[in-house]
C-alpha cells in the first residue's frame, strides 16, 4: 500500500505520517532524505529525531538513489520527504542540474515493492504565485510532476490543512 501525505509547510504532515506508521506492520523504517545543511537544517533534523524517539523506527539516512536501496526486512517505511529527495537528485554538489523525475519515481517504486506499507511525505509547492529564479522554477515543476505521478500511484492521498487530515483519494487511514 502507498500512502501520500501532502500539505503546506509546518502543517503536521510528519507527525501525522508517523502516527500512520505506528499503526502499520513492523519493522518500521524511517527513510531520511534531508541533508543537514546549516543550523536550520540541523535543527529540523534534531526535531524529527526527537519525534521518532522510542517509537521503534530504524532510521536510514540516504539522500539519493532510493532505487538501489535494499531494506533489511519487509514492513512499513516512511519516506521523509520527497521535496528533499527531489532537490538532492536534481542539484549536485558541483552546481549541476539534472531532471530528477525518473530517479525519484523509480526509487519510490523500488521501495513499494519491498514494503507492506510505504508512507511518503511531500509538500504542496508552487501555489504561492511568486516568481522564482529559473532553477527554483525548474525544481517546482519537477516536484509537481513527481507529486502528480505519486498521487496516481497511491492507494490513499491525504492532505493536511491546518493540521487536519483530509482524504483526497481513497479512505482516510485514521
Amino acid at each position: 500500500m502507498l500512502i501520500l501525505v501532502t500539505g503546506g509547510a509546518a502543517n503536521g504532515k510528519s507527525r501525522y505520517a508517523e502516527s500512520l506508521c505506528m499503526r502499520a506492520a513492523s519493522p518500521r523504517f524511517y527513510l531520511a532524505a534531508m541533508q543537514p545543511y546549516g543550523a536550520e537544517g540541523e535543527k529540523r533534523i534534531t526535531r524529527h529525531r526527537a519525534m521518532r524517539e522510542g517509537k521503534g523506527f530504524e532510521t536510514i539516512e540516504r539522500y539519493t538513489d532510493y532505487a538501489s536501496l535494499v531494506l533489511p526486512a519487509r514492513g512499513t517505511a516512511l519516506l521523509e520527504c520527497i521535496c528533499n529527495l527531489t532537490a538532492n537528485e536534481m542539484f549536485d554538489e558541483n552546481g549541476s542540474v539534472s531532471d530528477p523525475v525518473e530517479r525519484v519515481l523509480s526509487g519510490v517504486d523500488a521501495l513499494c515493492a519491498q514494503c507492506e506499507t510505504l508512507i511518503v511525505v511531500t509538500n504542496d509547492v508552487g501555489s504561492d504565485g511568486v516568481s522564482y529564479a529559473p532553477e527554483t522554477e525548474a525544481y517546482i515543476a519537477a516536484l509537481g510532476t513527481i507529486n502528480r505521478a505519486l498521487a496516481v500511484r497511491a492507494d490513499t492521498v491525504v492532505e493536511l490543512v491546518a493540521g487536519i487530515p483530509i482524504a483526497v483519494k481513497g479512505e482516510l487511514p485514521i
